[in-house]
This record gives C-alpha cells, structure tokens and sequence, in this order.
C-alpha cells in the first residue's frame, strides 16, 4: 500500500454478516446483573421492557449472532461499510512518526454510530409486535438514530431528551422531528418519575441517568411500546462491533495493523463497538494493543468505583457491575453531553478492572479538546462530533509522544459522529464569532 494511501474500504460483499460477542472470550465471566436487597425484582421486568431477541442476545455465550439479511441491506441503505483514513495530512502538520487512522462513522443518515444498534432494534421491535419506541439522549446522536431507525421500520419514537442539551440543540431536535418522533426536555411532566423534578425545579438540567427513568416508565405504561437503549449492554455494544470488524478487514487492505485504539467513552457503545474486536486479538491471540478510552472530568466513571450500581437515577433498571460514579450524581453539563453518564458498560468495566483498558479524562471546560478537533478539521477537514472530539485530542496527544520519543506507532481512532449541528458547542467553548 503506498504511503499516502488515504482511504480504503471493503465490498458490500465483504461486509460482516455476523456481530461479535465478547462474553464467551473474557477474561472471566462478567458479573451478571442482579436486584437489589429489597423492592420488587427489576430483573424480572426485562422482559416488560427491553426487546425479547435483545434480551436473548444480552446472555448468549455464542461467540458469532447473525446480523439478519434483511437487516444486512438497511445497513447497506445506512451507508455500511464506511471508509477507514489514513490521516496523512494530520501526520505531515504534527511531524510525527506515526501513523494515524480514523474510521469515518460521520458518514450515516443521522451523522453518528448511533445508527448501527438503532437499525437493528428498530428492526427486532417491528418483527416483534410493538408499535412505538421510547428512549433517552443526551447528546442527541441516540435519539436521532432511532428516530431514523423507527421511521424506515414505520414505528413511532418518543425520545427523552436531557434539558441541558435540548435546550441549545434546536436543529438536531428538529431532524428529529423530521423523522416523525416525539421529543421531550427531560426531565419532563410527561412521566411520574420525571414530574418529580420538573415539579421542583422546571430548569433542571437533567442526566443520561433521569432520561432513562422517564423513558423506561413511559415504556412499561403503554403494552404496545417498547423501550431501546443506546449504549452500556451487552447487546448493544455487540451490534457495535460491525465498527470495529470492518476495520480489522481494512487494516489488512493498508497492509497495517494499529498499536494503540482510542475512542471517547460516555457509556461504551462507539468505545466498545470500535475496540471489541481488537481486544478479541489481545485475549485470544496474544497482540499487544494499547486501548484508550477518552473521557471527560466531568463524569470520568472508568476512574470511579467498580460495584454495583443502578443504571438509572429512580433505580428502575437492575445493578449492573461496572465502574460508576454512583446513579444520583450531580454532573456539570458540558459540550459533548454524550460522555456524561454516570456508568460505563459492564463489559468495558470489566476489561478496565483487568488492565486492558487505560483511560484519560479531559477538563470541564473542553478547550483543550476542541483546539485538537480544530486542528483535525483544519488538516482532514472533516467536523467532528464534540464528543468525537475527546477520541481526536487522545490520538493527537499520543502522535505528539511519539513525536518525542522517535516512536513509530500506528494509531487508530474513531470519529463516531459528526458535528454539523453541533457548531453552536464549537463557537462557545472556542469563543468564536
């Protein structure tokens, strides 16, 4: 492959047709979620819900689920496969010695990852009965996704927006919209749980956390609905991994291979889609890879306590092993909101526990963040999602090491979404005109 080879891709016929599942190759088995010393049983509720196939594939211990062939050709209609970069002229302006790849997960319907597990659980509702979708966001990515997901499979979509984003995010409300969902400031006064803090306070900035509460309720109310979550699970991260599987096919293509994969990280879905199937190399076939995940000071949970926790503030879901912050944490709003949740999936916790994950958290005010991502744009010119922008810093602040050192390192990284609507983010935090 020459080196300024800029862009490889796979043939729709050489797409992945199954997903990877990691639990049968982990280090040990992973904690398994579990109710709490008292109450009723939040395990039993699963089923009342989250999707029955989705639940099925959450336990299995089958190394390779089937992506559906239907389902195959609404990925091909999502714009699957997508390009992996050799990020030539970002090497050229840092005169590093090493070599950076970007996977281009902008380049969907939406704008983000979001889609990949969006369009199969959209997919899973219809097949299975239900009419309606409800969900959370917080940075929007998610809740556009399965607006999107849910208007090509001809269901309805409720999102539950946290109010700190929804409120200065008018145009990716509106394309939510556009694709016919319902969307909701949350916390809202359109659930119980959610009236219970808008009722004290109507500007409460709101949390991945409270958005899950508000849309599993809305969910269990309603027998023909049904409720889908973005990231954190098993079955979500698995429907990520296509990510990650891809790019394993295109590193063959560059005739490469990455020493060092970096992403950002909220509650692991783009994290664990893009890595999983590295980390697969690590435990089953002894490669040496580097895995960071980039993170923000303002919920940096892989730095907080492994234990069990709630996965959402009113304590409706079961504990799931991870690290956390702990459910009811009061978290300053930041640009790139996708980051800031409270836990991190318990597959991911569990590879942090055994030290194959390292994680770095960026500062509150996001400058330092967004100066790299104006360095990316400016040398790749592509605009990435703020939380995007936390992979880009990681990956340029490891190429400026190997600056230093002489290394000759080969880095891949994953720009998970981009950030068309999110300039408004961009012009405060770099205070520009």
């Amino acid at each position: 492959m020459p080196i300024n080879q800029r862009q490889v891709n796979i043939d729709l016929k050489e797409m992945p047709t199954q997903w990877y599942n990691i639990l049968p190759d982990l280090p040990e088995p992973l904690p398994p979620p579990k109710d709490p010393e008292s109450g009723e049983s939040r395990l039993k509720n699963l089923p009342k819900i989250l999707l029955g196939e989705c639940l099925k594939q959450e336990f299995s211990q089958e190394r390779w689920i089937d992506i559906p062939e239907e389902l195959q050709h609404i990925y091909h209609q999502a714009g699957r496969p997508r390009s992996l970069f050799r990020a030539v002229n970002l090497e050229k302006r840092l005169d590093t010695p090493a070599r950076l790849y970007y996977k281009a997960e902008f380049y969907s319907p939406t704008g983000s990852h979001k889609v990949n597990t969006a369009l199969a659980q959209a997919f899973y509702a219809k097949k299975e009965g239900y009419e309606r979708l409800t969900t959370e966001t917080g940075a929007g990515q998610w809740g556009t996704a399965l607006a999107y997901g849910a208007a090509l499979a001809g269901l309805k979509c409720t999102v539950f927006w946290v109010r700190a984003v929804y409120s200065w995010k008018k145009d990716r409300r509106n394309l939510m919209e556009l694709f016919g969902a319902d969307v909701y400031a949350s916390p809202s006064d359109q659930t119980e749980f959610g009236k219970t803090l808008y009722g004290k306070d109507a500007n409460h900035p709101g949390s991945l956390g409270i958005a899950i509460s508000e849309g599993m309720e809305d969910a269990i109310k309603d027998p023909k609905a049904i409720y889908c979550l973005g990231s954190v699970l098993n079955h979500v991260l698995m429907h990520q991994t296509i990510i990650g599987l891809e790019t394993k096919k295109q590193f063959v293509k560059f005739e490469d291979y990455p020493d060092m994969v970096i992403s950002c990280l909220g509650g692991g879905s783009n994290f664990g889609g893009f890595a999983l199937p590295f980390v697969h190399d690590v435990l089953k076939e002894g490669k040496k890879i580097k895995f960071i995940a980039a993170q923000s000071k303002a919920s940096p949970n892989l730095q907080g306590e492994y234990r069990y926790d709630f996965a959402d503030y009113a304590e409706m879901t079961p504990m799931l092993k991870m690290y956390t912050l702990g459910h009811k944490i009061d978290m300053v709003p930041i640009k790139g909101d996708g980051l800031r949740y409270h836990g991190c999936s318990p597959i991911l916790s569990l590879l942090r526990d055994k030290g194959i994950i390292d994680t770095i958290a960026y500062p509150e005010d996001e400058k330092h963040v967004f100066e790299r991502a104006t360095q990316f744009i400016r040398a790749e010119g592509f605009l990435p999602a703020p939380e995007s922008a936390y992979s880009v810093a990681c990956a340029i602040d490891e190429a400026l090491k190997c600056k230093e050192s002489g290394e000759k390192k080969v880095i891949a990284f994953n720009v998970s979404g981009h950030g068309f609507l999110d300039i408004p983010g961009f012009r405060e935090v770099l205070n520009l005109k």
